[in-house]
């Protein structure tokens, strides 16, 4: 997912830089709203051309031309990114006017990382973000999931999923490879109104494994002590009968 941060405040500004990167996010930096509108409308531009999901994070304060401004004025050309708006205030006037303006959704600084994220991933999931800029299927190794029909198979074989399992599956097979902390996967997959103390997470792991992994020859889901889970991609054979200096 691509994020455009328009935020004039330099500690906040690298602070989220650095976070959503390293959580695996092409992060897009604007200090003030001129280049900030201009960084959103050509994101707008690269996701018709079917680049990644893209969410704007727009500060209200800013110098020059402010966030609502920037949001209005994306508005009137047509341009449908999901906008999700910091503000230092959010008095319900505030609130108001900006989703009036447009805006999708609000965030009140100070904030919490995790809840960002999850918010970020909640607007990735929107329409406008889900028709342009994705290929309807995820697929690792044998495994697949059609993204319209929220149906997953594997070599072949439809699974038997819930809608719970789905949006879990769905999470770890669009980032192969990104290991999920337990947090992580409970503010995406459960919202913020779960109890962080639960362990829902680990037995849905559990369900979704037995499910995927049970009686085949490649495991796909993987657990990382302490850390949490991830999807992980198979290695070919033949990569490994070279690693090992065996003879293909």
């Amino acid at each position: 997912m691509n994020i455009v941060l328009v935020e004039d405040d330099p500690r906040i500004a690298d602070f989220l830089q650095r976070g959503l990167r390293a959580e695996g996010y092409h992060v897009q930096h604007a200090a003030n709203g001129a280049v900030g509108l201009s960084l959103a409308l050509d994101a707008w531009r690269d996701l018709q051309r079917a680049s990644a999901p893209t969410v704007l994070v727009l500060d209200v304060m800013l110098p020059g031309m402010n966030g609502m401004q920037i949001c209005e004025s994306l508005r009137a050309r047509g341009v449908q990114l999901p906008i999700l708006m910091l503000t230092a205030m959010g008095t319900l006037d505030e609130r108001v006017a900006g989703l009036r303006m447009g805006a999708d959704d609000y965030l009140c600084k100070p904030f919490e990382f995790e809840e960002l994220l999850a918010r970020l991933e909640a607007l990735a999931r929107r329409p406008q973000n889900l028709q342009l800029g994705r290929s309807p299927l995820l697929q690792v190794g044998d495994l697949q999931l059609d993204r319209e029909r929220m149906r997953a198979s594997r070599a072949g074989v439809v699974l038997n999923l819930t809608a719970r399992e789905l949006a879990l599956l769905e999470l770890l097979m669009a980032a192969p490879g990104r290991l999920f902390s337990r947090e992580r996967i409970l503010a995406s997959v459960w919202g913020h109104s779960e109890d962080p103390l639960t362990n829902v997470v680990d037995v849905y792991i559990r369900r979704l494994r037995s499910k995927i992994d049970e009686n085949q020859s490649v495991t796909l889901i993987q657990t990382v002590r302490g850390l949490g889970y991830r999807l992980e991609e198979p290695v070919p054979s033949h990569a490994i009968d070279k690693s090992t200096g065996a003879a293909g």
